[in-house]
């Protein structure tokens, strides 16, 4: 096997050998690929693409790449993975209400990029909480209470962790292939029997437009399906936050508002949570999926987790006093009368990163107290002076660079505007 002859073989769009795919894949891993040749790879495949079966021998080779987990439970190995997106915390709540359905969930998750938030920033927000656990830990945790929202280690698809941090740095994130076998590589080797994917379109996801969504929906599944693992995507609406809460301490506190049965608290994150979950366990299940929230059973789930995190042990009875906040809290007034037409949910996304609740380079700290609360919605009626929403910011300076944000991604106009959540189902 020759690098160069495989990257020479996809910049002239000839097909490379699910053999000499795997062996670049696991040459990413060992050094045996160097960061130029990797970097020459990803805008060979960016210009001319991989076939199916190109894309799904690229996915395993990745998978391949490091440890391969597998399970002995008496019950189905699921997951979800969501596309990114301004709110969306739905990780937080699916995890433990599919384990109180009798679901395993080992979720591999990753942390914030560019203007979407991350899940384990998210639960890294809460006092102790360390998502980088071993294999054996994750393990346990599974076993006992039924989910674990952590980092990947090491092992887990060391081949990504080369190519991304190349293609990150050479215009290449946007592949539609590569962001297929970034994906799935690290989902396959956890080892799940199913897997639900929530693809995001619109002002505050990556894929603006539904066929842009589509196409990576329908790449993610079939190559999933290739693979081995049955999936089925949803193409939900990112045209407006999930949650009425944009940041990593006050997206945990609305998910602790649902999880203690005020599901009303956040009515899109809620419905959007129990679809997904019904997708993994099938129809009819939505019911269950309801009551394992309502009754507190995956709340229960979820403090079990925290406290295997190195949370706080009283997480469930105590959460409001455990979570950061900012010094300084205030209102954002809408500047004219009329309802809510439109959000641009990316500007949204960046406010918050320049409020510290992100990151602008890879080393920066993240302040978890900071965020947006009671957010409007689409439609939603509004009087001059009305609060567009709350800002949570460090300094005053940045609570007012945060309001001029608010104001400039919120559009009043006179005709109501909504969009359905789920817009396509992909299976």
């Amino acid at each position: 096997m020759d690098a160069r002859a495989i990257i020479a073989k996809v910049r002239r769009a000839l097909p490379p050998s699910a053999e000499e795919l795997a062996w670049f894949a696991n040459g990413l891993a060992n050094g045996a690929v160097s960061d130029a040749q990797a970097g020459a790879f990803a805008m060979a495949v960016c210009l001319n693409g991989l076939s199916d079966e190109g894309r799904v021998a690229l996915t395993l080779g990745m998978r391949d790449s490091g440890d391969v987990l597998d399970w002995d439970l008496p019950g189905p190995v699921l997951d979800k993975h969501s596309t990114g997106g301004v709110g969306d915390c739905v990780s937080l709540m699916l995890a433990p209400a599919l384990a109180a359905c009798d679901v395993y969930v080992p979720m591999v998750s990753g942390r914030g990029l560019g203007h979407t938030g991350g899940t384990l920033d998210k639960l890294e927000a809460i006092p102790g909480v360390s998502t980088a656990v071993s294999e054996s830990a994750l393990r346990r945790m599974v076993g006992d209470f039924g989910c674990a929202i952590v980092s990947a280690t090491g092992r887990i698809a060391p081949a990504d962790k080369h190519l991304y941090a190349v293609r990150d740095v050479t215009a290449t994130v946007e592949s539609v292939d590569l962001i297929t076998a970034s994906i799935l590589s690290k989902k396959l080797a956890v080892g799940l029997d199913g897997l639900v994917l929530d693809v995001k379109t619109g002002s505050g996801a990556f894929m603006k437009t539904p066929d842009e969504a589509r196409e990576l929906a329908r790449a993610l599944v079939e190559t999933a399906k290739g693979a081995g693992c049955a999936t089925t995507a949803l193409i939900t609406d990112m045209n407006q936050p999930l949650a009425p809460a944009l940041g990593n301490a006050v997206e945990v506190g609305i998910c602790m508002e649902v999880l203690s049965g005020r599901i009303h608290a956040a009515p899109r994150l809620f419905d959007l949570t129990i679809a997904l979950g019904a997708q993994l366990l099938g129809d009819g299940s939505e019911t269950r999926l309801t009551e394992a929230i309502t009754s507190g059973q995956a709340m229960e789930r979820f403090a079990r987790m925290i406290r295997a995190l190195g949370g706080p042990p009283d997480m469930a009875e105590d959460w409001r006093t455990h979570l950061p906040h900012a010094p300084v809290v205030g209102a954002v007034t809408a500047p004219a009368s009329g309802h809510i037409t439109k959000i641009d949910g990316e500007a949204l996304g960046f406010a918050i990163v320049a409020l510290g609740g992100g990151r602008q380079v890879e080393t920066d700290k993240i302040d978890p107290a900071v965020g947006l609360t009671e957010v409007v919605s689409l439609g939603e009626k509004v009087n001059v002076g009305d609060p567009l929403c709350i800002v949570h910011a460090a300094t005053e300076e940045d609570a007012e660079a945060a309001a001029q944000a608010v104001r400039a991604a919120v559009s009043i106009g006179n005709t109501p505007s909504e969009q359905p959540l789920i817009l396509e189902r992909i299976t």
